[in-house]
């Protein structure tokens, strides 16, 4: 089968093709997992956190990938969730310990860092982590719900606003135009403010129903009550804690931050980034009920899902224009047949 495999971390500043394109056995289903014929796979940053070795595979070579859509096409010993041709889906979370906790156990298994993802033609996962895809959602719309989707739907959780309480969202990616779309659904009168540097970025929040977008360093109309934070740099932090109310939150939803501009935390002052009972609190992987829970929402919304679609033997392209252009969106990677 083709698949993109990455044999040795790199920095993307200076190595554009850190993937090969290799030709592997394909792999058989042990008990209790099923095999997944690939339609398509987004591009997730977790993957550039993977490459540049901020969260490095614990063995190479490894396939990446963790936004996963395809059909069941074989089951090993024990299975009986699925039939052959069922439709599902894998994130991040490719097995854990099955407990409310899982996110944070020791047994997690990361997909596409672990053990081989999504940027194959085929995959196994235990039957117990896909995920059934709702009818209405199409391949290419429902792989960035996988984990840019879902892992904002359990971060727009963990703010624990109301309704009518005030969101901000700094980085406007692959997360945060979904993250938008949920919170005027499950908030609606919920003010959304957005943070981003691009002026395109910041336009396309608008369109999606912002009631405001600024720079990151824009200070919004009003103070915010929970700010959900998806880059990758310090400084937007920072920038946050200054815009929150008084017990305000800011959720840090990141695998892992950069060191490009750490030492914009000396700047730390307490009594304006702190003080009067300000929180912070990060979002640590996902958990399989986190995407059960937000799949069915997604398609009764419907989310709007902006994708731009790169061939599998394109990924290295992909992954570029994830660190270096503006986003619009999610990227996704067209594999196998879809839907």
């Amino acid at each position: 089968m083709r698949a993109m495999q990455l044999k040795a971390c790199a920095n993307l500043e200076f190595v554009e093709n850190p993937l090969v394109l290799v030709d592997l056995p394909r792999p058989v289903p042990g008990a209790g997992e099923v095999l997944i014929e690939v339609a398509v796979c987004g591009v997730c940053h977790t993957e550039l956190d993977e490459i540049e070795g901020r969260t490095p595979p614990p063995g190479l070579p490894v396939v990446p990938g963790h936004e996963v859509i395809g059909r069941v096409v074989a089951m090993g010993e024990g299975c009986s969730r699925f039939s052959v041709r069922d439709r599902v889906g894998v994130g991040w979370i490719h097995r854990s310990s099955g407990a409310a906790d899982e996110n944070l156990s020791d047994e997690f298994v990361a997909t596409g860092r672990d053990v081989d993802g999504g940027y194959a033609e085929f995959m196994t996962v235990p039957e117990a982590y896909a995920c059934p895809i709702p009818e209405g959602l199409g391949d290419e719309q429902a792989a960035p719900l996988m984990c840019a989707g879902s892992i904002g739907y359990r971060a727009l959780k963990l703010t624990g606003i109301e309704n009518g309480q005030s969101l901000g969202l700094t980085g406007f990616g692959g997360s945060g135009h979904i993250v938008l779309q949920l919170s005027k659904h499950l908030f609606p009168s919920s003010p959304v403010y957005v943070f981003a540097r691009s002026e395109d970025e910041r336009a396309f929040a608008l369109e999606l129903g912002a009631d405001w977008a600024g720079d990151t360093f824009d200070r919004p109309p009003a103070a915010i009550d929970a700010i959900i934070d998806t880059t990758p740099a310090w400084a937007p932090v920072l920038a946050a804690l200054e815009c929150l109310k008084p017990g305000g939150r800011l959720v840090i939803n990141a695998i892992r931050k950069q060191a490009d501009d750490a030492e914009r935390l000396a700047s730390l002052r307490y009594e304006d980034h702190l003080w009067l009972e300000k929180e912070i609190k990060s979002v640590a992987n996902i958990t399989y009920r986190d995407i059960a829970e937000f799949l069915p929402i997604a398609a009764r919304i419907p989310i709007d899902v902006a994708t731009e679609r790169y061939p599998l033997e394109e990924a290295n392209a992909a992954l570029l224009a994830l660190k270096r252009e503006p986003v619009r969106g999610a990227k996704v990677l067209a594999i196998g047949r879809g839907n």
